[in-house]
């Protein structure tokens, strides 16, 4: 999914979308298994009941009882979806809450701290009422209705006599039949009610997999690169044309015929207000977000002609600190990640070089395990400096042509911050550095 598609849900709902991709498969699978025996059951028992001394009249009731208990089965779909809607926003609310629960004790005065999720967990247990009469409702009048109407059906033919004692068994024996596939079926119905509402949530994820990635060749030959200024007249590293970007419920576009050069060596600074379009500008350099319209070109290459890895390979952003993560494994994985993995010794002594550079050498010294050290959530905490200088070693460590820091130098000290900026020019060959005035 772009950063667009899921700027806007949240944790919570990522949380209830792998819910229902875990009930995708284990609905799908068990309602569909008896939803075939059910219909397989159902065809011949329509076949049995016409042989038998009700014939084809006996045989048409059945037909139509199956299709009342469709009519049960779609009611019952309905009200699953709206109790599916309750349950994953009453997901997504508890799970906001609990990540905001420090600024909530704050802000909130006690008695009013579960007053949301009371009206929502009242909300949702209205909800569970109504399904469970609908699908008791399913479950006792799809089978055993049937069994009550076929023995309606047939007891005239019997008190009058008409029939053999044959015909008679094999009536019954239908009706039986009938009655044990109409529980296998309405069992079934309401296994695949459940996957396919569970599909609803899960089928953006599967479409956004299918999605294929751009072509090209990452090792497409480009110009060769510089490691000094360019000169006026040679050709730019990464040239932007024209370039028109608009967020999705945005009608004004963020940026508007946005042109850039930046050449090999170069050290460039880029200063604005908040909502400028400063970091989007940096998305659309490091090819994580695309142009409405415009040309962006790298070494005279566009993005389809070097591929979605060969682009990326080159230039690599070390985004704001809000969309940046330290993800819950070693130290040593979150400064490699990006360049590969497992790594090589030479590539932990780098990654351990450039860290004592940036002044975290401390940090280093202070964790048991050093590099290989858990960090994260779940892990050793982080502070917002050593965060932001992992993030950049992070970056240097691709060793691409063109390094984007947005806003990486914020949370550091003057001493700190001389040294990161002293490690970022000896080790980035082109470096593009946003910042506020």
């Amino acid at each position: 999914l772009s950063p667009d598609e899921i700027a806007g849900e949240g944790i919570g709902r990522g949380v209830g979308r792998v819910i229902e991709s875990e009930a995708v498969e284990s609905l799908a699978l068990g309602g569909g298994l008896l939803g075939l025996v059910a219909g397989v059951e159902l065809a011949l028992t329509t076949v049995v009941l016409g042989a038998g001394a009700g014939g084809w009249p006996q045989a048409s009731l059945l037909v139509g009882w199956v299709a009342l208990a469709g009519l049960l089965g779609w009611g019952c779909h309905r009200r699953r979806r709206r109790w599916t809607e309750r349950r994953l926003d009453l997901t997504h609310d508890l799970i906001e809450g609990m990540a905001g629960h420090r600024t909530r004790v704050v802000q909130q005065a006690p008695e009013r701290w579960h007053e949301n999720e009371d009206r929502a967990l009242d909300r949702y247990l209205a909800e569970s009422r109504a399904l469970d009469r609908t699908t008791a409702t399913l479950l006792v009048v799809a089978p055993r209705g049937w069994l009550v109407a076929g023995l309606i059906g047939l007891g005239p033919i019997m008190v009058a006599g008409h029939g053999t004692p044959a015909t008679l068994a094999v009536g019954l024996g239908g009706i039986v039949l009938a009655y044990r596939a109409l529980e296998k079926l309405v069992t079934g119905l309401s296994h695949l009610a459940g996957a396919a509402i569970a599909w609803e949530r899960v089928a953006p994820l599967f479409r956004a997999a299918a999605r294929s990635e751009r072509g090209g060749d990452p090792n497409f030959a480009a110009m060769p690169a510089s490691s000094s200024p360019a000169a006026p007249d040679e050709a730019p590293l990464v040239e932007a044309r024209g370039l028109v970007f608009r967020y999705l419920d945005r009608a004004d576009p963020v940026l508007k015929h946005c042109h850039l050069q930046v050449h090999a060596g170069e050290r460039i600074l880029l200063e604005g207000p908040s909502g400028g379009g400063k970091s989007t500008l940096a998305a659309l350099l490091a090819d994580l977000r695309r142009p409405e319209s415009g040309l962006l070109l790298l070494r005279g290459l566009d993005a389809p002609t070097l591929g979605l890895a060969g682009w990326r390979r080159r230039v690599v952003a070390a985004p704001q600190f809000h969309q940046n993560h330290v993800l819950a494994e070693t130290f040593a994985f979150n400064l490699l990640m990006g360049r590969r993995w497992p790594p090589q010794l030479e590539d932990l002594a780098e990654a351990e070089t450039v860290c004592r550079e940036l002044g975290l050498g401390n940090l280093l010294d202070r964790m048991p395990a050093g590099m290989m050290q858990q960090v994260g959530e779940t892990g050793w905490p982080l502070s917002h400096g050593e965060r932001s200088r992992l993030y950049i070693a992070r970056a240097l460590l691709q060793r691409a042509e063109l390094i984007v820091l947005d806003e990486s130098f914020a949370a550091l000290d003057p001493e700190n911050l001389r040294r990161a900026l002293r490690c970022v020019f000896e080790r980035a060959a082109t470096l593009l550095v946003i910042a506020h005035p």
